[in-house]
């Protein structure tokens, strides 16, 4: 019965260890990649002094974006990722829905934009060739989201706007909640567009701060301010944008969740795999060859 004990705990060993090998070498590159159901919505909401040409002057108004991101899986594969992006920008007067139409009674529209484009499922850096949508833009740099494991570090990350990555320079580490975050601050200032509105060139300023979670890569805070002017200095739009308290306290629970999740299956699965298919291993090795030794005896 002895002997029985000890081949079967140096099985259990065995297997755990052989466990923890993979769990350490193989499981966190398929577990840190970007999902392929993702299908959310982001609520952001804020300030805008806006040029109406029909009144020939500026007026400030409240506003509020909605931005709907899903993951085209049948465009996807193993190691990249195809989204789908919408934005609207409405004017928050009213009930207002996330997003009206241009010709709606009451003007609310401020803009919409829809993009389609392709990202590493590790690094999140962009990816063109044949993942890129016919008649869209090639993009550079981090474009949703940042990579699985972000270094203190600065990122490029792409400027629709700019038409080109702007630096995300690493600021500090800020907590949110309980959530450890690292924070990147985009500046651009007064830089040259070649549309600034549609067949208008312009002048473009930007001024951002992103808050990520560093173990997921994923954007949990985020607050804007951006010009766009006329070469002449004419003001177009003057926009002041966040994400509103519910959707930072949203996005901070699901990174938390997120992060655990992943910490427990690369880190706390190996090391009590490791630790209790070492001590199964050296109890059965004792059972079987001391029993051995008995019987010679």
């Amino acid at each position: 019965m002895r002997k029985i004990i000890g081949w079967l705990l140096l099985g259990l060993g065995a297997f755990l260890l052989v466990t923890a090998l993979l769990a350490t070498l193989w499981v966190p590159a398929q577990l840190e990649r970007t999902p392929l159901d993702v299908d959310t919505k982001t609520y952001l909401s804020g300030t805008a002094e806006k040029y109406n040409p029909t009144l020939g002057e500026t007026e400030d108004l409240d506003v509020k974006a909605t931005s709907t991101t899903q993951a085209d899986a049948d465009s996807s594969d193993d190691d990249v990722i195809v989204w789908v992006n919408t934005t609207c920008l409405v004017i928050d007067e009213g009930d207002v829905p996330e997003c009206v139409e241009a010709d709606e009674p009451l003007k609310r529209l401020v803009s919409v934009t829809t993009d389609v484009f392709a990202t590493g499922r590790n690094d999140a850096l962009a990816v063109n060739g044949k993942y890129r949508h016919p008649g869209a833009e090639e993009k550079e740099g981090l474009v949703n989201k940042f990579p699985f494991d972000t270094e203190k570090k600065d990122y490029p990350f792409w400027d629709g706007m700019l038409g080109a990555p702007a630096t995300a320079e690493y600021v500090g580490t800020e907590t949110l909640d309980g959530l450890e975050t690292y924070k990147f601050h985009i500046l651009l200032e007064e830089e040259p567009v070649d549309e600034i509105i549609a067949g208008t060139p312009g002048v473009y300023s930007q001024d951002k701060y992103i808050w990520v979670e560093p173990r997921t890569g994923g954007i949990v805070n985020q607050e804007q301010h951006e010009i766009r002017e006329l070469e002449d200095g004419m003001l177009l739009l003057d926009l002041n944008l966040a994400f509103t308290d519910e959707q930072v306290e949203k996005s901070v629970a699901e990174a938390k969740d997120n992060k655990s999740q992943l910490n427990l299956v690369t880190k706390t699965v190996p090391v009590v795999a490791f630790v209790v298919g070492l001590l199964s291993v050296l109890v059965g090795a004792f059972l079987v060859f001391a029993g051995r030794k008995r019987s010679g005896a």
